[in-house]
């Protein structure tokens, strides 16, 4: 009890804080905490108009990856269930929009008691399912004290977690030990997880559920729908996908680094930024001109233009990424050197050689795949240019690598069934 105490006092008052004073600098944080305002009244307009229903399962997930995960579970028990979703980053939202599997859905308002007992009195819920790590104590110890099931689906738990600090340990003790079922990714989760459940918890390694989604997905991508002139590409392709400032420093010098070697030419780089805002692309366009390559705007594109002699593609749109990855012959995946690296599963699905840069402890799946020696780990431009240069000069190197990235994909498959398996003994 002493940690709710402290945790609805002096961790709430925290939390508010902290999110006040970073939405001074991060616009982003601050789209977040204007959509909660009125969170809770545009979740209770929403169910005044869907019937009511003898089962709603709550799945709440922080931003697209998680929600990505949680998929294949939603789309499973559907037909039979209400689907109430909720969410922590704005990045999310849109893709929510589109989904038409959800019956109600809202940005998941300050994790207060107030509000945790309010949105249990709205949903009602049979089951609260948490997606890899998004957990908010007063939403498990709700549902704990209302006999709700709590289940976290493909969690995971890095070894260098905070959660696992002494101090933060105990903390994190009070909340895992009142979920019902955590389903993680790998026996190394599993082994951490216990560290914070306690006796009598239950811990199954199912695997990681976007495994399924990203490969079903990438069976089904079209690659006709992007560029009006494709054909006309004449060398190898490398997607840089969903990167950072930091990146793009790294890519272009690299690149750059390979015009005055023996790769002049021999290349389209499509540089695909994490956030294409108009500030974002204007700054890179400016580096692209003062390195001078040729280049042009997605956007920009028409019928006329020959990809051939463009050295340089801004994509400065959303939505494209994982077509892209189909198209290219080298997938770069960002946020390596920024803090995080991004989704390198897309790549991997439709068998294309990855490479990533020097933060990869995040991803369960990019160390799987530089342990099969299926993707290519860089710490700077130099090593970089050269790791492009010995892909873009063996077809076979790349097939290979390629080949190898697919086969750990489909060897994880299977992790939304398991899943599925243990989430319908509480409903």
């Amino acid at each position: 009890m002493i940690w709710r105490l402290i945790y609805n006092t002096i961790g709430i008052a925290a939390i508010f804080v902290g999110f006040q004073v970073a939405s001074l600098f991060n616009s982003k944080i601050r789209r977040g905490i204007s959509s909660r305002k009125n969170s809770l009244r545009q979740l209770e307009e929403q169910l005044e108009l869907v019937p009511d229903f003898t089962k709603r399962v709550w799945f709440h997930f922080t931003s697209v990856g998680e929600f990505e995960q949680a998929k294949p579970l939603i789309e499973s028990i559907k037909e039979n269930t209400q689907i109430i979703l909720t969410y922590f980053s704005p990045s999310v939202h849109p893709n929510v929009l589109k989904y038409p599997h959800c019956d109600a859905h809202t940005y998941l308002p300050l994790d207060t008691a107030v509000n945790a007992k309010r949105l249990f009195n709205l949903i009602k819920p049979a089951a609260l399912v948490f997606s890899k790590f998004d957990i908010w104590p007063n939403l498990v110890w709700r549902a704990f004290d209302q006999g709700v099931p709590t289940i976290l689906i493909a969690g995971t738990l890095h070894q260098e977690s905070k959660r696992l600090y002494p101090i933060a340990r105990s903390f994190f003790k009070q909340v895992h030990n009142k979920i019902t079922l955590h389903c993680v990714i790998s026996e190394l989760d599993a082994e951490r997880f216990m560290q914070l459940c306690g006796d009598g918890s239950q811990v199954e390694v199912t695997g990681d559920t976007r495994f399924d989604t990203v490969y079903n997905r990438a069976v089904k991508i079209k690659t006709d729908q992007f560029f009006p002139a494709q054909s006309s590409f004449k060398y190898p392709i490398i997607i840089a996908g969903s990167t950072y400032v930091e990146e793009e420093e790294v890519l272009l010098h690299a690149y750059d680094l390979m015009r005055r070697g023996r790769t002049s030419g021999l290349l389209h780089l499509i540089v695909v930024p994490h956030e294409p805002t108009v500030e974002h692309v204007k700054k890179l366009c400016s580096k692209l001109d003062f390195l001078g390559f040729s280049y042009a705007l997605f956007s920009e594109l028409n019928s006329e233009m020959d990809l051939s002699v463009m050295e340089v593609i801004v994509i400065d749109t959303i939505g494209l990424l994982a077509g892209l990855y189909k198209i290219c012959d080298v997938a770069f995946v960002g946020g390596s050197f920024h803090g995080r690296v991004h989704n390198v599963m897309e790549p991997a699905a439709m068998a294309k050689p990855i490479v990533f840069g020097p933060r990869i402890e995040n991803s369960y799946e990019a160390g799987l795949l530089k342990e099969r020696s299926a993707a290519r780990q860089v710490k700077n431009a130099a090593e970089l240019a050269d790791v492009f240069s010995e892909l873009i000069f063996s077809a076979q190197l790349r097939q290979q690598i390629g080949e190898t990235a697919k086969a750990v994909i489909i060897e994880n498959l299977g992790a939304s069934q398991r899943s599925l398996d243990y989430l319908e003994r509480f409903l």
